[in-house]
């Protein structure tokens, strides 16, 4: 694979402002998802009802930015002269990270026997959601390097013997991946972009063609008699591919934005592709209905097509008008993303140990309990402030 030499080669704001205003939206709806009597538009759509809210797009964001980002970290270790190898090994070592701790935050939620687990479930999930951050911690130079390689193999260490603590409600011992979790699903729609994109080099009509080809798959996926289901393996990639739908966009959209000589005013194929994925999304509604829970390809579309305008319009606003300001209130989220994601539960888990309420239950209701996510998720970012400044940051 080659450098891309017209790739731009400097922080692009824009992309880390929609990063940070997902990762908040999501903190918020996350923490929102506990509160009773709330507005069903400010929940998921239930599986069977042929809408989405906003907050069925913060997942499909989160995959559209992750492919957005593609280009520029594959080109920044190019430049730096990795090998292939060390790309590789990067590359697997990361959609790993994601995948495993998806797996353990998904067991720690459900699908345990509590009377037969050696240690409670709350302590097993507080340990489970913690490991992560001495593990995959980005530790600064000066660090000592033994404490490091404790806090480090040590976190592994925790994490291989929770496993083993683990008793399913089956009474068998050992965790199973019921489903990914959110970050697993990252991680496997990752793995398979990144891999598809390393073979094609990065050009942008194989990308559109990996798409068209990830739309194809998740329909066909949803067909009850196709192919698709004969075998287990296609059907397992198939179902991937529904989010690597969402990644690749970012991808393609990334692309025809960055990777050009001459920057226009108006970028016409970007607005042809906002057509494209609403014409899509509009044409298999009446075949699939829009689903978040199913992952139809309607939702990937309708989502991709509001992603593209809003990076379009958070594009215009920063990298052309200049308007940057109000962006930084994001930015502590947008630099560790990861880690704002593992906190709440973090504390969720401690609370649930020490059995002790953060907030009294009237703010666990209505209108309270809105502000209260709104201002849970504002703290949450003021503690990434403070995490950062002291070197507290997750890399995979």
């Amino acid at each position: 694979m080659k450098i891309k030499e017209n790739l731009y080669n400097q922080r692009i704001v824009s992309i880390d402002a929609l990063r940070g205003i997902t990762i908040f939206v999501m903190i918020f709806v996350n923490e929102l998802a506990s509160i009773k009597n709330v507005p069903q538009w400010m929940k998921h759509m239930p599986a069977d009802a042929d809408a989405m809210t906003f907050v069925d797009v913060v997942f499909p964001a989160f995959l559209f930015i992750v492919g957005m980002s593609i280009p520029f970290a594959f080109n920044a270790r190019l430049i730096k002269g990795d090998s292939p190898k060390t790309i590789w090994t990067h590359t697997l070592k990361r959609a790993l990270a994601l995948i495993i701790i998806g797996v353990f935050m998904v067991n720690a939620e459900y699908g345990y026997d509590a009377s037969k687990m050696l240690i409670a479930p709350a302590f097993w999930g507080l340990l489970a959601y913690s490991m992560p951050i001495p593990i995959w911690n980005k530790y600064s130079k000066d660090f000592p390097i033994w404490l490091k390689y404790i806090l480090q193999y040590g976190g592994m260490l925790v994490l291989a013997l929770l496993y083993f603590l683990y008793i399913q409600d089956t009474g068998e011992r050992g965790m199973t991946p019921k489903w990914w979790g959110i970050l697993g699903l990252i991680g496997w729609a990752y793995l398979f972009t990144v891999v598809y994109y390393w073979l094609v080099c990065g050009k942008l009509w194989a990308m559109i063609v990996f798409l068209v080809f990830c739309v194809a798959m998740n329909s066909l996926n949803l067909v009850s008699d196709s192919f698709v289901h004969q075998s287990f393996w296609l059907s397992f990639i198939a179902g991937h591919l529904t989010h690597a739908s969402l990644v690749s966009a970012g991808v393609v959209i990334s692309l025809l934005f960055f990777d050009k000589k001459i920057t226009s005013k108006i970028n016409w194929p970007v607005i042809g592709f906002v057509f494209l994925f609403f014409t899509a999304g509009y044409l298999l509604r009446p075949y699939f209905g829009i689903s978040k829970i199913k992952g139809t390809p309607s939702w990937t579309m309708f989502s991709a097509t509001i992603c593209t305008v809003l990076f379009y319009f958070l594009y215009w606003l920063i990298e052309i008008k200049k308007q940057t300001k109000w962006s930084e209130f994001f930015m502590p989220a947008a630099a560790n993303p990861l880690l704002i994601y593992i906190l709440p539960g973090v504390i969720y888990y401690f609370c649930k140990v020490l059995n002790f309420h953060i907030i009294p239950g009237y703010f666990r209701v209505g209108v309270p309990g809105i502000i209260w996510s709104l201002v849970f998720s504002a703290i949450m970012l003021f503690v990434m402030k403070i995490c950062n400044k002291y070197k507290i940051q997750l890399h995979l």
